[in-house]
């Protein structure tokens, strides 16, 4: 059986992912702060448009939308063309911490649902669970909410990043306990100075690495070490 897949267009990451991410599937970018995980997630996006011509929609929970292109101007990447195109639509989510967030996030998938129809998007980011989690106090609804959340996106039908943050334990792969469970994937980076690192720990589907890659953030964005490998005893941080 032929997989269809979607390549990332990141140096080396297609390559431990067996050629790419399974078409539609989502994956949970997993990492503490440092680590890359937006960096990856705006590479996807825009390697999606630049050379592949796959429209994208990048959402963030937690910053404004100037910082995020700012931080895309540190490297060479035109997303103000792309933008031009309608191949790139980069959008803030906002809650009132007042009114019921369960209902506020329903509403939010309505509008990243027209968004996606409205471009033709085939890449989504969502940037970050986390930050969207944070607004709801309660434990249980919280998983629930998120839950339901990634359950809906995955309907949309777009090849889906979801990051998420973590401690920077070597063996944590979500904020809430929920996300590797609901969704198709799980990529995790590691940021222990001066090293960072790459491990795919489930991608659904399809055969990958089984290893531990080294990681770097260069002036073109990440480069993955694919014939490299870290350690798994080095990820510690304590």
């Amino acid at each position: 059986m032929v997989i269809d897949r979607v390549k990332t267009g990141i140096p080396g990451l297609d390559e431990i992912l067996d050629g790419g991410i399974p078409r539609n599937a989502s994956v949970v970018l997993a990492g503490g702060p440092g680590c890359g995980k937006t960096i990856l997630a705006q590479q996807f996006i825009y390697n999606g448009a630049a050379q592949l011509r796959e429209p994208g929609i990048f959402i963030t929970a937690q910053t404004d939308i100037q910082n995020i292109v700012w931080d895309m101007q540190n490297f060479k990447w035109n997303f103000k063309a792309l933008q031009d195109k309608n191949l790139v639509r980069i959008e803030r989510v906002q809650f009132d911490t007042k009114a019921d967030v369960s209902m506020q996030v329903e509403e939010q998938l309505t509008l990243i649902g027209n968004m996606v129809k409205e471009i033709g998007a085939k890449r989504l980011v969502i940037d970050s669970v986390t930050a969207m989690g944070m607004w709801i106090d309660d434990r249980g609804t919280l998983r629930n909410t998120i839950f339901q959340f990634l359950s809906e996106v995955k309907k949309l039908g777009c090849t889906t990043l979801l990051t998420a943050e973590t401690s920077g334990d070597k063996n944590e792969f979500g904020s809430f306990n929920v996300e590797q469970y609901v969704a198709d994937g799980i990529i995790a980076l590691y940021f222990v100075p001066p090293n960072r690192g790459i491990f795919v720990r489930k991608m659904r589907g399809t055969n990958h690495s089984k290893k531990v890659h080294p990681l770097e953030i260069t002036e073109d964005g990440i480069v993955v070490k694919n014939k490299d490998e870290i350690l798994w005893q080095s990820l510690s941080t304590r």
